[in-house]
């Protein structure tokens, strides 16, 4: 049985080998072959071919020179942007927007485009991946993956879109149609989901293992984090907080007829403008999504403002918001919740500590409440990190020779 085990142990210390350094390069780079030496615990010479083979591999390129003492500069090395590039995208109610990264994750270009004149949701994805890569001086053929945020339910098993309440003309079997249309591997996440891989990876929630994000937007989700993981549910509906029944409200009892769920209509877009209003802070009225979340974390910030004067609006946006959090706390009993989208944002810090305190008083659990640490698209931050998490296993992974 060892005979057939030894012949592969020195590919695969290769492979880990290679992997370390392609990592230490992405993360610390440019570096020489001495300090991958250094930094990997490998000789100068196991350093040295290493570097040759990932070199002839196409994966590092030489960038310049580290003046030393005597004898001559020593070369320094950097992974190879132009080795794979990805795609990710924001698929919204009203528009798209793409962006093209490098696999050293250095976003090159981005688009933006609306889905309100079209009921071809391929021609629109095509459109906008085809633009993005473009615009990033990429060949649609270099793009290695394409990770799109939508609203709504993505089956685990199948990994298409079930049931997406926001976007009527998406349906199953689109998945195939657009990896067929673009011949790259093309993968759906729920739009929630990916602004919880962005904030685990730069925002409030680094270096946490275990928590969830509550998104208070046009509408309201959960995205689940365990043990560093998505917790995505059987059917992909973990999450769905939305169709939580809630005293207080009607609760629909078909939701094929899209009929506005129960906690949705408590703690959206449409109920914070409303409370807003109670106390004398209006806005507009606002027809598109979009704009009526901003129009309702416009009224969040007047009332933050506004300083005793909008605290009443806080509170009972809190306790609303408690009856969400508190109902998923005390089945996960996870040590941190973030407050993220439009209006979880708008409310920072004073939303938050009311949510806190009002979930410690109904409950037993006691979670730590935040407000998010992104300010600028966090859906399409975690779509382009989920896609370079990917496509690096997939690059990184095939240095074995």
């Amino acid at each position: 049985m060892s005979a057939t085990r030894l012949p592969g142990t020195p590919r695969l210390l290769r492979a880990l080998n290679d992997r370390a350094a392609l990592e230490l390069l992405l993360e610390r780079g440019p570096l020489t072959r001495a300090r991958i030496g250094e930094l990997t615990g490998l000789s100068k010479v196991t350093a040295s071919q290493l570097v040759e083979r990932l070199e002839e591999r196409g994966l590092v390129a030489r960038v310049g020179e580290q003046a030393g003492g005597r004898g001559p500069n020593a070369q320094l090395y950097a992974v190879r942007p132009g080795s794979a590039y990805v795609v990710g995208v924001d698929v919204g109610a009203e528009r798209v927007v793409a962006a093209c990264a490098d696999i050293t994750g250095a976003v090159l270009g981005r688009v933006e485009q609306s889905t309100r004149d079209t009921d071809d949701p391929v021609g629109v994805v095509h459109n906008a991946v085809v633009r993005a890569a473009s615009s990033a001086g990429a060949e649609l053929s270099g793009v290695r993956r394409v990770v799109l945020g939508t609203p709504g339910l993505v089956d685990p098993q199948t990994g298409d879109i079930t049931f997406a309440f926001n976007l009527p003309r998406w349906h199953s079997g689109l998945l195939a149609a657009l990896r067929e249309d673009l011949d790259t591997p093309v993968v759906f996440e729920n739009d929630v989901n990916l602004a919880a891989v962005a904030e685990a990876q730069s925002g409030a929630a680094r270096d946490t293992a275990d928590f969830v994000l509550v998104w208070v937007d046009a509408g309201v989700g959960l995205a689940i984090m365990l043990g560093g993981r998505l917790h995505h549910g059987s059917t992909g509906a973990a999450g769905e907080i939305g169709y939580l029944p809630v005293p207080g409200v009607p609760i629909p009892r078909d939701v094929s007829r899209r009929a506005k769920p129960a906690f949705q209509q408590l703690a959206g877009a449409d109920a914070v403008r409303a409370v807003a209003a109670e106390h004398g802070f209006a806005t507009p009225d606002a027809a598109e999504q979009g704009v009526a979340a901003a129009r309702a974390a416009e009224a969040v910030g007047a009332a933050i403002a506004a300083g005793d004067a909008g605290a009443p609006v806080l509170d009972e946006l809190a306790r609303r918001l408690a009856l969400g959090v508190a109902s998923t706390c005390v089945v996960l009993d996870p040590p941190l919740v973030v407050l993220a989208g439009a209006v979880g944002r708008a409310g920072g810090a004073a939303l938050a500590e009311r949510v806190q305190r009002e979930v410690a008083a109904i409950t037993l659990v006691r979670p730590r409440v935040v407000s998010t640490g992104l300010t600028e698209e966090p859906i399409l931050r975690g779509a382009l990190r989920t896609a370079l998490d990917a496509v690096r296993d997939e690059v990184f992974g095939s240095t074995v020779g």
